[in-house]
């Protein structure tokens, strides 16, 4: 069923969980997000992002995810991730999302908050929440950090953390609903170790006291991911490592037939059966993780 960025949120409030929102670019993730949802019984967030627009289109993806998910018994929030232009969002918003992120946080303060403020009255008009992002998570999607810049981006001049205080001024100038901020987290694979500020965290959540998101977990243990949540992370994105594991699992399958020397081809729905498989037990994995210890809820 369709939920509400904002419900699911609250659910997640609720519970003191986070939900686990996973970029889809493919029907067979699409699938495998909402297969570990129903088998789990936690609700979770299926995400499309503006940067897979060159992976699988916008028009596509999304009549897609929003059909799968209306006759889904999961708990489910149709999400845009990282929408850089209005008018995608506004696409999104047709295709009946229930949530989208508006992403200005590369824009300077002022037109973030202007954008931001726009993105809210569009969304007023539909049944959809709004997150935003303030402060910065480095590298896109996909890009690999060296171990000198995952440090710099965790605490070196490099680092972009978000200001608890402008965090504050930003929700009540914006109207969004949750709010993606950066305390040491970056987008894409690490070398080193992610080196996370809960302080700031914690300093953002007593300021703006609404559900807040993070953004660039890869790398990051479970025991960071229960601090995080404890302090008030209620949605995770989830995407570099599972695209990773899924990869593996499709090269193995080509790897094993042609060690086979038999000559068979390698025959593309083997490589995405093998995906599907791998991205399921992975999710699962993840949203068990996510749930901190609450109890399946749908």
């Amino acid at each position: 069923m369709l939920v509400n960025l904002r419900d699911i949120c609250a659910i997640a409030e609720q519970n003191n969980m986070a939900v686990g929102a996973f970029n889809a670019p493919s029907l067979e993730a699409v699938r495998a997000v909402i297969d570990a949802a129903e088998e789990t019984g936690y609700p979770v967030i299926l995400q499309h992002a503006e940067v897979h627009e060159n992976i699988v289109p916008l028009d596509v993806m999304g009549p897609t995810m929003v059909a799968l998910a209306e006759r889904s018994s999961a708990q489910i929030c149709v999400h845009l991730d990282h929408g850089e232009n209005l008018s995608y969002l506004h696409r999104a918003l047709e295709y009946g999302f229930t949530g989208v992120m508006f992403d200005g946080s590369t824009l300077p303060y002022e037109d973030n908050v202007y954008y931001s403020a726009r993105a809210a009255e569009m969304c007023s008009g539909y049944d959809c929440g709004l997150e935003c992002e303030l402060g910065s998570m480095g590298a896109r999607e996909g890009d690999v950090l060296t171990e000198d810049g995952a440090e710099a981006q965790a605490g070196g001049s490099g680092a972009v953390y978000t200001d608890p205080d402008q965090a504050s001024d930003f929700v009540s100038e914006t109207g969004l609903d949750i709010l993606a901020c950066s305390f040491g987290t970056v987008h894409g694979l690490y070398r080193g170790k992610p080196q996370l500020s809960f302080d700031v965290l914690k300093a953002i959540r007593d300021r703006v006291r609404i559900p807040l998101v993070m953004h660039g977990g890869s790398g990051v243990s479970d025991e960071d991911y229960r601090q995080a949540i404890d302090a008030g992370i209620r949605k995770i994105n989830y995407y570099t490592y599972g695209a990773k594991y899924a990869g593996e699992a499709a090269c193995e399958v080509a790897d094993a037939v042609r060690a086979s020397g038999a000559g068979s081809p390698v025959y593309w729905h083997d490589l995405t059966s093998a995906a599907y498989d791998r991205l399921v037990k992975d999710f699962i994995d993840v949203m068990k993780v996510f749930a901190n210890g609450a109890k399946p809820v749908a």
